[in-house]
């Protein structure tokens, strides 16, 4: 409901409006409505919604179960319509790779997706806003790298998507390579309008942890979660149902019950909160796995592509030219990126290429 009031209210006016309110600070769903100048009687239903039961959620008091409708790609089906204005990216930072980090995307995939793509981070940064304009959200969230700090920023993530209207969810980390056109290609598979949840899980088997009940009570739970260092995407019709959990100060809530990062998180919400099911994909990637092992002839079929260090080595994908590894070291990001859009005035002045 809190997204239909949105939405209501004349599109990229109040869009933009509602990430201002985000980059001063991330207060909930009755503060972000009473913000957007809706009527007390609208705030309250927008905050009924983020309070809701896991039942009013759902519909009603039946199965979870039975609502869910979890629809793979079927071979010979015809690819859903979907545009890249349909999606909304969410790129996860903080303020010491802002230089370091966000630069290199800015430079590569960033310009291919700029008009979709957010970016949330804790700290003001003039020279990060000069770049991306009010596509930068500033937290307000601790740069530290622990769970509420990371919950807070992917709450503030979540209701943007909400407020924007637009069809999915992604989010991304900043050491993430994203292939806009492959994306688009994947979640054409798919429909908005079912229960989706694509990424890939970092684990062989569902993560086992301890959700906390009241009068000092716990009980154990299993779910599968896709890794946020890869980059994973989810629908509307899926967000919706989550928003119970994952709206506002809820988020920081429901991770609290688990007291595990924000990418398990929402694994949870999904799992054993909605009744959903993560769908594996391995067109996502992440540093915790050896990118050597790729081949570079399927490079430019991936959605997300990353670089960090495995088992004690640089881990970066194989890939030759443009710019040598002397040059392009530390991710490849910028050869990938030139042989992706080789017209690209950087990639031109490359030697030899």
């Amino acid at each position: 409901m809190g997204c239909r009031l949105i939405r209501g209210l004349s599109g990229a006016a109040v869009f933009l409006v509602s990430v201002a309110l985000l980059s001063m600070r991330h207060r909930g769903a009755q503060e972000t409505a009473r913000y957007l100048g809706l009527s007390k009687g609208m705030a309250e239903k927008l905050e009924q919604q983020s309070r809701a039961s896991p039942e009013d959620a759902m519909g009603g008091g039946g199965s979870r179960q039975k609502d869910l409708q979890v629809h793979p790609p079927e071979g010979g089906r015809t690819e859903w319509s979907l545009t890249l204005g349909d999606i909304f990216i969410a790129v996860k930072t903080t303020k010491r790779f802002h230089q370091s980090r966000m630069e290199l995307l800015l430079d590569t995939w960033i310009s291919q997706a700029r008009e979709q793509t957010y970016v949330f981070t804790d700290e003001e940064d003039d020279a990060l806003k000069r770049r991306i304009g009010n596509h930068v959200v500033f937290t307000n969230c601790s740069p530290e790298h622990s769970h509420p700090a990371l919950s807070c920023k992917m709450a503030a993530e979540f209701d943007a998507f909400l407020a924007s209207g637009r069809s999915w969810f992604c989010h991304l980390d900043d050491d993430n390579y994203l292939n806009p056109q492959a994306l688009l290609k994947l979640l054409s598979s798919y429909s908005a309008m079912w229960d989706v949840y694509l990424g890939k899980p970092s684990l062989n088997r569902p993560i086992h942890a301890s959700e906390t009940l009241p009068n000092n009570q716990t009980k154990s739970v299993r779910f599968w979660f896709a890794t946020g260092g890869a980059g994973f995407c989810i629908s509307r019709k899926l967000a919706s149902k989550m928003v119970p959990w994952a709206s506002g100060r809820n988020f920081l809530s429901t991770s609290e019950l688990i007291r595990l990062p924000d990418d398990c998180t929402v694994g949870y919400i999904i799992e054993c909160k909605v009744g959903g099911q993560l769908l594996p994909n391995t067109l996502f990637h992440s540093h915790l796995e050896n990118l050597q092992l790729i081949p570079a002839s399927q490079l430019m079929q991936q959605v997300t592509l990353s670089y960090g260090v495995f088992e004690n080595k640089l881990n970066v994908i194989e890939l030759s030219g443009p710019f040598s590894p002397q040059e392009d070291p530390s991710s490849r990001f910028r050869s990938l990126h030139c042989h992706l859009y080789p017209d690209t005035s950087w990639c031109l002045q490359a030697v030899g290429w």
